[in-house]
């Protein structure tokens, strides 16, 4: 095979990676995009605000680290949507139902059908889990939106990577002379003496 030849193909091969990987970015691009806007307006819709700064809520030693630093904003991003979940919800759906899940608490009231306070627990559990779901699941949402966006540089580096070496490889074609043989699979071997 010459070696312009080869040259040529694995040149070209490069600048088709390099449009595959830019079509790529440009998708993860769009997704991460799409996944932040819609994070964003959903949780947008909800109008939860985090305490103010200095308030009474934000106190509690099992919030105050983890809320302190959206103090008055409201809830928009996935982040802190995790933040209200795990650190604002939970802490206080464990106080109010002494730390048992919906399920404990569930069991409890079939057992016992005619106790008002144990069916408004179930209800307390089953509401605030709800939420807590629906805030992380916005959670991880977000947090696919970034790892597109990461894949999306990624890509587009990539691709400028290939286009740079394709261009050398562009240039280094034309340097190469036309009739230059790639010896593919074959070796030279030095001939060995002859043994008298």
């Amino acid at each position: 095979m010459r070696r312009r030849t080869l040259d040529a193909l694995l040149t070209t091969g490069g600048l088709i990676v390099a449009a595959v990987l830019l079509v790529v970015g440009g998708l993860m691009t769009w997704a991460s995009s799409f996944v932040d806007n819609e994070v964003h307006s959903q949780l947008s819709a909800q109008h939860i605000t985090f305490p103010a700064k200095g308030s009474e809520q934000l106190n509690d030693p099992l919030v105050k680290p983890y809320l302190e630093q959206y103090a008055g904003q409201q809830l928009t991003t996935g982040a802190q949507a995790k933040a209200w979940a795990d650190h604002y919800i939970k802490v206080h759906l464990d106080e109010s139902t002494g730390g048992k899940t919906y399920s404990e608490l569930s069991a409890a009231a079939r057992a016992n059908p005619d106790d008002p306070k144990a069916k408004a627990m179930v209800d307390l559990a089953f509401k605030g889990e709800t939420l807590r779901g629906l805030l992380l699941n916005a959670y991880a949402f977000g947090t696919m939106g970034k790892i597109a966006m990461y894949a999306a540089w990624a890509s587009f580096i990539g691709a400028a990577a290939m286009i740079f070496l394709a261009l050398l490889g562009f240039r280094h074609l034309r340097r190469v002379p036309v009739e230059e043989e790639v010896a593919i699979g074959s070796r030279h071997t030095a001939p060995k003496p002859a043994i008298a």
